[in-house]
């Protein structure tokens, strides 16, 4: 028969859906029964109830409060996880950059004949500075990067996206390093007519922590740093996996995304944080978009819209919400003051119990990142150098352990170790390491496997 385990038996490293608090789960467990005394579970009450609105208000509430999310920024819940954001990054950057450079067009045309030309004209000046101007930035550092890279080039043609560095090219063929920045190839600002101002890429694209490679931005590149109003570059990080896992300057972005299952909660919403100033951005007609031979989003995706609607527009998961709300406030109660700096230094003091232990046995591990870009989330090493005999037995002696989840991503094989949702610390053979559910008791447990089998 059988060993039938409880969920204090097993120490689970996966990355994501990652391991959720087992407080929040048994709390959840309850409001699917009956939420709040109403006799009904809470994936049953409408979405537009007051207890759902209520529970919207206090998960955005809480996020602000973690991360001091500026005013003029808005919080929005959507679906479809980080991969469907990768479109709606394209569908809403480009509308707001084409909308932008037609109003420059007729400001420009204003004092030259091109005042008195026929729609017919201004539309083939218009489509011409489209296809020769529009720029899309990305910085390619691993597998979600170069996703979104694609999934940019499908929508709009790969002409128009610019890759400004594909980490492989520095590192043989394989993700695993940040190059300098100063070997970048960032997009210069274009000028549209004699005498008018520059302006930057529609967007310049990076993702904070790569997951599958185990590579992670040690912080905000300098090189993106706006240094002058005509080089305003709109940055958009896609955070999914090492969000509220340390502090973070939201004004230099233009938009953070982030699926909740890796750090917050569960699968099923996705979290947006976008200047307001995008959001109120006037933006061109879908007619004239499609004139253009350009993309339209479809509206349940749209910021804009779901913005205007609570995130409402349609059925949200109310379930998920709670469940990533739940997860805030504890971290909240949890570090007070302190906040994400708390889970910082928790999820730091983690990562390096790990990479210490790795580092003291080179002859049984290999961390793959480069030292300088090895994520805190996840871990990502071989066992005597990617032997598949040291790998599985590497696996079948942590899973004798209960220590599971450490299996690396099927693209690249290995170990992985993820520190995903913090408050009850686990880890991976990719080594994922710093998100809230894995507990300081799985980590040291890990730390302990990891020193027995280099020596058995």
């Amino acid at each position: 028969m059988a060993t039938v385990l409880q969920r204090q038996d097993v120490d689970y490293f996966g990355a994501g859906p990652a391991p959720l608090p087992t407080g929040v789960l048994e709390e959840a467990a309850k409001a699917l029964l009956n939420y709040n005394g109403m006799g009904i579970g809470i994936v049953e009450m409408s979405h537009r109830s007051p207890e759902a609105t209520k529970v919207l208000e206090d998960t955005k509430l809480a996020l602000r409060q973690l991360l001091d999310i500026p005013e003029d920024y808005d919080v929005i819940f959507t679906q479809a996880g980080g991969s469907g954001q990768f479109s709606e990054v394209v569908y809403h950057m480009v509308a707001v950059w084409v909308e932008r450079e037609r109003r420059r067009c007729e400001q420009l045309w204003s004092a030259t004949s091109m005042a008195n030309a026929s729609e017919e004209d201004k539309f083939a000046e218009l489509e011409k500075v489209v296809r020769q101007n529009l720029q899309l930035d990305y910085i390619v550092t691993g597998s979600w990067s170069l996703k979104a890279s694609q999934e940019a080039s499908r929508l709009v043609g790969k002409d128009h996206v610019h890759i400004i560095t594909d980490a492989r090219e520095a590192n043989a063929g394989k993700f695993g390093v940040i190059p300098s920045e100063d070997k970048w190839n960032l997009s210069r600002p274009t000028v549209l007519g004699a005498g008018n101002e520059p302006q930057p890429p529609a967007l310049t694209y990076y993702c904070d922590n790569e997951t599958v490679d185990g590579v992670e931005f040690p912080g905000f590149p300098k090189v993106l740093e706006t240094s002058t109003p005509e080089d305003d570059r709109l940055v958009v990080a896609d955070m999914s996996s090492n969000i509220l896992s340390r502090r973070v300057d939201v004004s230099k972005f233009a938009a953070i995304f982030a699926g909740a299952q890796k750090n917050i909660g569960t699968t099923g919403v996705a979290i947006v944080l976008i200047r307001k100033s995008l959001l109120q951005a006037p933006l061109p007609s879908p007619d004239l978009l499609r004139r253009l031979q350009l993309p339209i989003g479809p509206v349940a995706l749209d910021w804009a819209t779901l913005a205007k609607n609570n995130s409402l527009y349609n059925t949200l998961p109310i379930l998920d919400v709670w469940i990533a709300g739940q997860v805030m406030l504890r971290l909240l109660q949890i570090h007070g003051s302190a906040k994400i700096s708390g889970q910082e230094n928790t999820a730091n003091t983690k990562a390096k119990m790990i990479y210490d232990v790795l580092e003291a046995k080179p002859d049984t591990y290999q961390v793959v990142p480069h030292r300088s870009v090895r994520s805190r989330m996840n871990i990502c090493l071989r066992v005597m150098n990617g032997s598949s005999e040291h790998e599985d037995r590497f696996l079948k002696g942590a899973k004798s352990l209960n220590l599971t989840g450490l299996k690396g991503h099927r693209s690249v094989g290995g170990i992985r170790i993820s520190n995903c949702k913090s408050l009850r610390p686990t880890i991976v053979l990719e080594l994922m390491f710093a998100d809230n559910a894995v507990s300081m008791e799985a980590t040291e447990k890990l730390v302990q496997y990891l020193k027995d089998f280099s020596v058995s």
